[in-house]
């Protein structure tokens, strides 16, 4: 364990590890006190889908911008930003919940500015972990770190959010963010990377991206893998994060059972995340594509109108395939693209990822109106099966192994 531990020695990893765990302990919290805050507003299925578009829909819009500005200034620079933003946004959001000036457009426009942040910090990210980590062979633990602080956010946040939201109100939720965003931005304002870090192009930003995209539509396997994040987000997980706080409200006991069974889903992810410390699976592509397909049980139990428990049992199977098949993807994206390139071609990934996203979020309400909550996340449940299969079946993903040359 001391070994697979070693990465944290590494001074930059260890501040950006830490600062970047708290944060995310705030950023897990919010979308519980977030969708509470909406229903509680009277928006209902559709006014929570329109706020949880607004958060997605800037992330597509500047994913790309954000990949080619990473490239340039380096991926510090951009995420010390973009937790500025995001803390100021969040401090905001907490006043006019206060102050009774929270209407379902206010949040709307504020969640879009916290999307904004999002979008210009996921393809820094991407980038900034390989930097930072300066043995190779330690970079899937670097990777695992990061999911475990995810996935550990995962547990406390959303059970967290869902007492402090049923006692206090989703504010108190909110201003916590904000702190807890300050303290990753102090975390990034210690780091000191080295010169190659921060990467400059002499071309345009359309030549920037023309070389990520080349980059990008080169590698069959990663070009796969995204489309398929597409529409899982789409056909499955929009789904899921629309309805299922609409189910926990009539039958699964409200903001408490809701944040039980993300905060389930965390544990799970958790235990895939020790699963994975210092492991490197021969065919890491593989063993991530058989991990999505635990993502169909939570839809299917929510689908089956199943209780609490049931729920958060498949929540634990999906968190743990969460945790298997991110750490793999991340690291097999670092490992075979170029370093000078990994913020835009991470950015056209998260985009190929995202782009469905607000569309799904937006129908998921108004469809299940239409057809009924069970039968629009059944079908998500069984599409998730029936695409795991057919990408599992592509050779260039079934056959990547990991001892192959970059």
């Amino acid at each position: 364990m001391t070994d697979r531990l070693a990465v944290l020695g590494e001074r930059d990893f260890r501040w950006f590890f830490v600062g970047y765990a708290t944060s995310l302990l705030g950023s897990s919290m919010a979308p519980v006190a977030v969708a509470f805050a909406v229903l509680g507003a009277g928006g209902g299925g559709s006014g929570l889908g329109w706020v949880m578009s607004a958060r997605i829909l800037p992330i597509v819009l500047v994913l790309l911008a954000g990949g080619v500005i990473a490239d340039r200034l380096g991926g510090r620079r951009v995420m010390l930003a973009a937790d500025v933003l995001r803390c100021g946004v969040q401090a905001v959001f907490a006043a006019a919940l206060l102050w009774g000036h929270a209407s379902v457009w206010v949040m709307v426009a504020l969640v879009a500015l916290w999307g904004l942040g999002e979008g210009v910090s996921m393809p820094a990210m991407g980038s900034l972990v390989p930097a930072m980590v300066r043995a190779g062979p330690r970079l899937a633990d670097a990777n695992t770190l990061v999911g475990l602080a995810r996935s550990l956010a995962m547990v406390a946040g959303p059970a967290t959010a869902g007492v402090v939201t049923a006692v206090y109100g989703p504010a108190t939720v909110l201003l916590v963010d904000a702190v807890t965003y300050g303290i990753g931005a102090f975390s990034l304002a210690r780091l000191s990377l080295p010169p190659q870090e921060r990467k400059r192009s002499d071309g345009s930003m359309l030549t920037d991206l023309h070389e990520g995209w080349s980059e990008f539509r080169s590698r069959p396997w990663l070009w796969i893998t995204t489309v398929h994040m597409g529409l899982f987000n789409l056909l499955v997980w929009a789904p899921f994060l629309v309805l299922g706080p609409l189910t926990a409200q009539r039958g699964l006991g409200g903001a408490r059972g809701w944040g039980l069974v993300m905060a389930v889903y965390g544990a799970g992810a958790v235990l895939g995340g020790l699963l994975m410390l210092g492991r490197r699976p021969g065919r890491p592509l593989a063993v991530a594509t058989v991990a999505t397909l635990g993502w169909t049980l939570p839809s299917a139990a929510l689908a089956a109108q199943a209780s609490v428990l049931p729920v958060a049992g498949a929540a634990l199977v999906a968190g743990a395939g969460s945790a298997v098949c991110g750490t793999l993807y991340s690291t097999t994206l670092q490992r075979w693209v170029p370093a000078e390139t990994l913020a835009r071609v991470s950015a056209f990934g998260g985009l190929g990822a995202f782009v469905l996203g607000p569309l799904g979020l937006a129908a998921s309400g108004p469809l299940a109106d239409q057809v009924g909550t069970a039968g629009v996340l059944g079908f998500g449940a069984l599409w998730q099966l029936v695409a795991g299969a057919v990408v599992l079946a592509v050779p260039a993903v079934r056959r990547r192994r990991w001892d192959q040359e970059p």
